[in-house]
C-alpha cells in the first residue's frame, strides 16, 4: 500500500494532538498541585513532585530542603498547623517550563497576617522538579 501525502499529514496531526493531550502545560501541574495545597490535602500534593524536588530560597545557591522526604516532612507539619491555610494567586506568568505565581498565603501556622511571596514552579513532564521562593 502506498501513502498519499495527505494521509501522513494527517497521522502526523493526529499523533501530535494525541501527545499533547496526554502531556499536562506546565500551568495546569502548578495549579493542581495548588488546590492540593489550598485542600491541604497532603498525599495529592506531595504526589506532583519526583523523588528529586528541591526547594529553594531566592538567592540561596543551595536547596533550604532537598528530595521528597524533607519537603514532604515541611509541608507534612504546615499542613497539620494551619488549618485555614490558603494560597491566593495574585498574578502568574509562564515562561517556558516554568510558572510564577505572586502569592498571598493567610492562615500559615495559625497566623491571621498574610504572607506575600513570589514562588517559582520549574514543571518537567507532570511533575514540578523545583521550587524557588522569593521573599520580599
Amino acid at each position: 500500500m502506498r501513502w498519499k501525502p495527505w494521509s501522513v499529514l494527517f497521522f502526523s496531526v493526529i499523533a501530535y494532538h494525541v501527545t499533547m493531550a496526554q502531556t499536562p502545560s506546565p500551568e495546569s501541574v502548578v495549579q493542581a498541585n495548588l488546590d492540593a495545597y489550598n485542600r491541604r490535602d497532603w498525599p495529592l500534593f506531595m504526589s506532583f513532585f519526583p523523588d528529586s524536588i528541591a526547594l529553594y530560597t531566592f538567592p540561596q545557591a543551595n536547596p533550604q530542603l532537598a528530595g521528597k522526604q524533607a519537603v514532604g516532612a515541611r509541608y507534612k507539619q504546615l499542613f497539620d498547623a494551619s488549618p485555614n491555610l490558603h494560597s491566593e494567586i495574585l498574578s502568574r506568568m509562564i515562561i517556558g517550563n516554568r510558572v510564577i505565581d505572586h502569592e498571598r498565603i493567610t492562615g500559615r501556622m495559625g497566623s491571621p497576617d498574610p504572607v506575600y511571596l513570589v514562588m517559582i514552579y520549574d514543571v518537567e513532564g507532570d511533575r514540578i522538579t523545583r521550587m524557588t521562593a522569593v521573599r520580599p
